[in-house]
């Protein structure tokens, strides 16, 4: 076991920007964000987009503009929109949330990702930046992702990204009139050098041929990183 002795309570997240190489994280502004924002979101793909999250899909604009108006006001959720550096676009949201600095722990979620956004090295880029920036520059000890178990998408987006699957919490929620047994996957610190490794092999620009496909997978790299570090010990 650890020695926690020592331990003190981590920082809590800020409204910050995060800049990556495809993508940066704005801290939500209303103003700025708001238009793009809801273009993200809309369109003929919104009911999937928007099937396993608590809020949405919106009519039109103005329908969306108390919630934005929530979610500006609070820091747990903290919130952060997601920009496109090559197209200069708002693609999609998420957040930090459950920040349980005292104990080292926080969540990511409330994840909308546009269609243009979604399964792009920019998007792996986004949770990248925010592992960076929890384990990193935050000294958390645990990352959280939790899901609607009948999401499958998500499901396997957390484990490409690193999550180890941990269970699910049967009943554990009524959203949107309904039941949601909720699947929970966690990283942890110790974890993190060899999924941080893998992260930024494959995000390297040389890991991309010239119309911008993966050479190596993500899973690959991890299992390559995570070989040298088991065989390093």
């Amino acid at each position: 076991m650890s020695d926690l002795s020592a331990w003190t309570p981590r920082p809590r997240p800020t409204r910050r920007q995060h800049e990556g190489r495809f993508v940066r994280l704005e801290p939500l502004d209303p103003a700025r964000h708001g238009d793009e924002l809801f273009a993200a979101g809309a369109g003929a793909a919104a009911d999937d987009l928007w099937r396993y999250l608590a809020d949405g899909p919106y009519r039109d604009r103005a329908a969306f503009e108390p919630w934005l108006t929530r979610a500006v006001a609070t820091d747990d959720p903290l919130f952060f929109a997601i920009r496109d550096t090559a197209s200069g676009r708002i693609e999609g949201r998420f957040a930090f949330l459950r920040i349980d600095n005292a104990n080292g722990v926080i969540e990511t979620g409330h994840i909308l990702y546009s269609p243009r956004l979604a399964r792009t090295a920019a998007a792996t880029e986004a949770i990248y930046l925010q592992a960076r920036h929890v384990f990193d520059e935050l000294g958390y000890r645990r990352f959280e992702w939790k899901c609607n178990n009948a999401n499958e998408r998500s499901k396997r987006a957390a484990l490409r990204f690193g999550f180890r699957f941990e269970g699910v919490f049967r009943q554990h929620m009524v959203v949107k009139g309904g039941n949601r047994d909720t699947a929970w996957f966690a990283m942890l610190d110790r974890e993190w050098p060899a999924q941080r490794a893998a992260f930024e092999r494959w995000l390297a620009p040389d890991n991309f041929d010239e119309a911008g496909r993966q050479k190596t997978s993500l899973a690959a790299l991890r299992a390559k990183s995570s070989a040298s570090d088991h065989n390093a010990f």
